[in-house]
This record gives structure tokens, sequence and C-alpha cells, in this order.
């Protein structure tokens, strides 16, 4: 119905059509507005917290994406279930599938999204390049075309040039994209993104792009409404990635000038309008170092990352996405878009960024976050991580006047973050933000790659870490007696022990002094420690007459503490039978490195292989890992099938020397 000029399109419950800490988002914005929320959740997510914080939830199916949360006709009858007259999509992959627009749209419910006219157009990242070069925007060069054989694609990369970008021409979020730097290593590249971007988007087609070097990732936050009326809001700098993938995002960009920011912001606003665009967008370039901009893609969805944004803008911008998709004006103009200080994010994810950010699932025993900071999350002591989905478990966002102030305090703000039980990215984030040259702001997206090993040296207290450990296991094993403060009379004699810590077996002393005092020992180093108090997750102590303090979590014979915001994992292998050498496939028998799901096997029993050849892929919360032979040889057997699910450390092939 209209109101005047303004078209209405009034709804009163809305379906979110995500899991997780994307839902709570959506939930929160929606609630403060009056509307009613439903949640849809896996089988997976039965107890999630966005499940517990809806007004109703719906089951949708089996924990498989594609079962559930990827499951149009499932969430469309979730939103009947539920008496939803509206779905937001979160800002995963269906916020992007025009598919599911025209479905909601087609059930008479309310898509908080763009038509599915905007998103078939700018989903396609081949198509947006064209409609974006005739509209005047400069892009990278490329190749677009029909003709997806492998003899064409390699022909069209070597007219661009090494190294070049193969991209998923559907979807985002790193998936299907490979960096290629030479010819020989094309083919695999090809039919690996192409695998990935089957599994992810549906579509293995892909397109070719000029790699820049070093570049800066800079994406331009864009709003349009029903008039026609559109708006940007600033710059967002993303350039601190790995795997393709954001971990850093802030706004506004240290590396964009007034100047720059109005002409990138002038040519987002002219695409938003020729595109007849309602709702929230970000148009992503690529910034060289001579100032020069390169278009790359539209996300026609809301990011991970808008609330840097809304932190210098001062805007909710899920509730501009609802007050649009109501067919409301947008209530602001370009003219009232002040920015003001500086906002940093960081995702926090569930992976093991010392061995090639392996994702990790598995019950995060202890959770706990800070007060002042905002932290979007959807965790308790207790929740819950499971291997389908993606590895983001929390994004942490400071805002300060100035750079410098979001940056310190962003660090504190992880430093007091507790999260035991899963190992996570908390340090390697840490790190990141204390270099020297992201402090400087140089950060481009060869940052990680340049810095890898600087970001993944052992803290300085790394020593007193594993002494700590070994000190805790002494003072909680469940025999032990009661610590209390003050002289003992008891004799002092060493007592050995044996963890595991960082990956290493270390042998310790650990002595209970006259004075009250402990000592702990190993080969190398002698460590006192007084202890001022213990309680069930904590310890206070001086060392060196320095006062500190350490969370910890024991389980069995397991131990996580956290040390100046570094958490650890130790193994009490005092007790524990001598286990078999570790194996990195060197015994030919190829282990699963991760939990997750068979996507591919790529060689059969007889096959001759080399050292190093991929042999079998498996795909965990959202992305591929191809495991690789550690011998030449013969394969003797293969113990999976493509579509079965396994467990970290099964065999899942076997070579035999040659």
């Amino acid at each position: 119905m209209r109101n005047g000029s303004v078209l209405c399109r009034p709804f009163y419950r809305v379906l979110v059509a995500n899991r997780g800490e994307i839902a709570l988002r959506v939930m929160c914005s929606a609630r403060r507005l009056g509307l009613g929320v439903v949640a849809v959740y896996s089988d997976a997510d039965r107890d999630a917290l966005h499940v517990q914080r809806a007004d109703q939830a719906v089951r949708i199916g089996e924990a498989l994406p594609a079962h559930s949360y990827l499951n149009i006709s499932a969430i469309i009858a979730a939103a009947r279930a539920g008496g939803a007259d509206a779905v937001h999509p979160g800002y995963g992959f269906l916020a992007e599938n025009e598919d599911f627009a025209q479905a909601c749209k087609d059930a008479g419910l309310v898509f908080i999204g763009p038509s599915p006219q905007a998103i078939a157009a700018m989903g396609n990242k081949a198509g947006a390049k064209e409609i974006m070069k005739k509209a005047g925007v400069p892009v990278v060069p490329g190749y677009q075309g029909a003709d997806q054989s492998e003899e064409v694609m390699l022909g069209e990369a070597m007219k661009i040039g090494f190294p070049v970008m193969i991209k998923a021409v559907a979807g985002g979020g790193g998936r299907g994209m490979r960096l290629v730097t030479d010819a020989a290593s094309f083919g695999d590249a090809l039919r690996s993104a192409r695998s990935e971007a089957k599994a992810a988007f549906g579509d293995p087609a892909v397109i070719l792009e000029r790699a820049i070097r070093n570049p800066r990732h800079i994406e331009i936050q864009v709003f349009g409404d029903i008039n026609g009326n559109a708006i940007h809001l600033g710059e967002r700098d993303c350039s601190v990635q790995r795997r393709h993938q954001k971990l850093i995002e802030e706004a506004p960009s240290p590396a964009v000038t007034p100047q720059l920011r109005a002409k990138m912001g002038e040519v987002a606003v002219a695409a938003v309008k020729a595109l007849r665009y309602e709702g929230a967008g970000t148009l992503e370039f690529l910034l060289d170092g001579s100032g020069e901009f390169y278009f790359m893609e539209m996300n026609t969805r809301l990011q991970v990352e808008h609330p840097v944004t809304e932190a210098i803008t001062g805007l909710d911008l899920v509730e501009l996405q609802l007050r649009v998709a109501r067919g409301e004006p947008l209530p602001v103009k370009q003219q009232d878009i002040k920015l003001s200080g500086h906002a940093i994010e960081v995702r926090l994810c569930s992976e093991d960024a010392a061995q090639d950010f392996m994702p990790q699932s598995g019950r995060m025993a202890r959770w706990q976050v800070p007060d002042g900071i905002r932290v979007e999350h959807a965790l308790q002591s207790g929740s819950e991580i499971p291997l389908f989905y993606d590895s983001m478990i929390a994004k942490v966002i400071s805002h300060g006047a100035t750079r410098e102030e979001a940056r310190g305090r962003l660090i504190v703000g992880l430093e007091q973050l507790t999260a035991l039980g899963v190992t996570t990215n908390q340090a390697f984030l840490m790190a990141c933000l204390r270099h020297p040259g992201f402090a400087r702001g140089e950060a481009t997206t060869a940052f990680i790659g340049a810095h890898r090993d600087q970001l993944l040296a052992s803290p300085e207290n790394a020593a007193c870490d594993t002494a700590l450990a070994g000190l805790l296991f002494y003072v909680t094993h469940p025999r032990a007696p009661s610590w209390r403060r003050g002289r003992s009379l008891s004799a002092t004699f060493p007592l050995p022990a044996k963890i595991e810590i960082a990956g290493h077996a270390v042998e310790l002393e650990i002595t209970r002094e006259r004075d009250g005092s402990y000592t702990v020992a190993t080969d190398s180093r002698e460590d006192k420690f007084e202890i001022e108090q213990i309680d069930p997750d904590a310890i206070r102590f001086r060392r060196d007459g320095v006062m500190d303090s350490v969370k910890f979590l024991r389980d069995g014979d397991r131990l996580y503490l956290q040390h100046r915001g570094i958490p650890v994992a130790a193994a009490d292998l005092t007790l524990a039978p001598p286990k078999a050498a570790a194996s990195n496939g060197g015994d030919g028998k190829v282990r699963a490195a991760m939990n997750g799901r068979v996507v591919a096997v790529l060689v059969k029993p007889g096959d001759r292989v080399t050292s190093g050849q991929p042999v079998l892929t498996l795909e965990a919360m959202k992305m591929e890992h191809v495991h690789k032979a550690g011998i030449d040889g013969v394969v003797a057997a293969i113990e999976v099938a493509e579509g079965e699910q396994v467990t970290t450390g099964r065999i899942v092939a076997e070579i035999g020397a040659s």
C-alpha cells in the first residue's frame, strides 16, 4: 500500500535466516523497533544461544548447511510456522542468493535486502564488472568469458600475466579463490577453486583477474531506498587477511584521504543509483600504492565488519535495513553523514594460526567477554563449536577518538577476553595489532604473508607459561595437599613431572619450599613462585617481585591457562604411557588434519604418487584443505569415501614405499 509518495510494506515478525552472532545481532535491532523475531536452527545448533533468545525457533534440518541454513524451502516453511511476515537473510550466502529473495517474494514475505534482480546483477562477478565498466567505474583487468575450458583459461591467464587471481563467479568470503604465480600450478589451482566454488555456491564457474601487488582492500558501505535515494557511509580497510578472508577491519582507512574518500564514494553512489538499489550493499575495491582504485565486486548484503562503520557514524545499519525494507525513505542524507573517531574490529576464529589456520571444533569450556568493549558473539561456557560452519566465533570491536586509542583499547579487550577449551586465533590477533607495521597503518593484503614468522613467534613469557602449567598441574591435582599460605614444616623434595605444551614434551621438577614458595625447574631454567591466592578459575602469584595472575581451567589431564591474554593448552604426561612418534605422513599414512567431510578423493589404489602430491580434500568450516602424500610410493588403500565425515587423526589413505 502507499502512504503519500512512500510505498509501505509493513511487517511485524522477522525470521532471521542465519545462526549464531549474526542472528543475535539482527534480533537486537529488530526488537528495538518493536518487531518479533523467529530463529531457525539445525540439529547441531539445537541448544545454541540464538535459539534460546528468539521468540520462536524452528528446526530446519540436519547439521550440514545444504540441509539446513542453505535450504530455501525449509526456511520458507519455517517462516510460515513461526508466523513471520518478513525474512532477514543475515550476512551469509543466502543474503546474495536471488532465488532465495524471489522465493520470499513469491511466498508473500518481505525480503530484507535488495531485489532479486539487483542481487542477480551484482552476484555474478563477471556480469557485475561489465556493468561497472559501462558506468565508468575502473575495474581490475581480467577474463570474464563464457568459455571455461582449462585450455582457454590458461591461455587467458598467460595474456593477463602471472600472478593472476582465480575467483568464483558466484558468492564471496574467499571461497573459490586462488592466487596463482606461474603456469605450472595453474591447472591444480583452477580445479581446486572450481571444486570449492561448486561446494559453496553450486556454481563452479570462475573468472580471472590480474593480481595487483600488495594492494589495500577498501570497501565502501552504501545504502539505497525505494525512492532512488542513495548514500555512502565512508570506507573500511579490510587488508589484513588470511586465505583471502578478512581478519581485521577498520574505519576509516589509514590510506584514504578525504579527497579519495569523496571520489570513491561518488563512484559507489552512482552505481547504487544506476541499479535502483534498495538496502545495504558494499562495493569492494583494490587500492594500489599510487592511489588508483579498481572495482572487484559488490556484496548485496550487510558485511560482517559493519560494526566499525556503525561506530564512526553513530548509525544502526540493521535498523536502516529494516526501515528501508518497510518502504521508508532513508532517514539521513549524504550531508548528514559525519565520521567520528576511529574503529577497529577483529574476527575471533576457532582456528590454529600456527597450523596454517586450521579450523578447530569442540567445546568452549570457559567463555567470558570483557566489559567496556563491543563483542558480538553467541557463546557461553560449555557451548559446542560445530565443524560444519564458519570458524568465526566472535567479533571484538573498539572505538576511540584516534586510531591509536582504538588500537590500544582493542588490545586490552582481547587480553581480558577468556576463551578456553578450543584453540583460537586470539594470540595471533594481538600480535597483528601490536606489530609496528600495523601500528603505523601500513598493512596491505600482503601483511600476514610478509610477517608470518614474526606474528607466530612464541610469546616472551612462553618459558614462564611452561613453569606455570607445571605448577598448576601440581597444586590442582585432586590428591595434592591443599594450598595454604605461609611456611611449611614438611621436608622439601622435588617431584618429577612431564607435561606437553605448545606441541613439546617438557620434563620438570616441582618443589614446595619451606618458606611456602614453589620452585619449578627444567634443564634450562628455574622459576620461583609465591602463591597469593588460588580460586577455582584463577591463580594470583608473585615472580621476581612482580604480582601477576593467570586464568585457568583444569579438565582431568588437560589444562588451559591464559596469561596476559595469551591462551595456552597443556597436558599432564607424568603417568601417561609413551606415545608413538608423531608422523606427518612420513610413514606412508595420510591422516585427517581436522574433523571434516571428504569432498574429493584424488587418487585410487594402485596409483603411483610422489611426496607432496594431493591425494584427498577435506572440507571443514566452509574451507577446503588438501591432504598430500608424505612419501613417494604406490597408493595401497583409500580408507574413506567422498561425502564421509572423518575425525582428526583418522587414517584416510595409505601409501606403500616404492
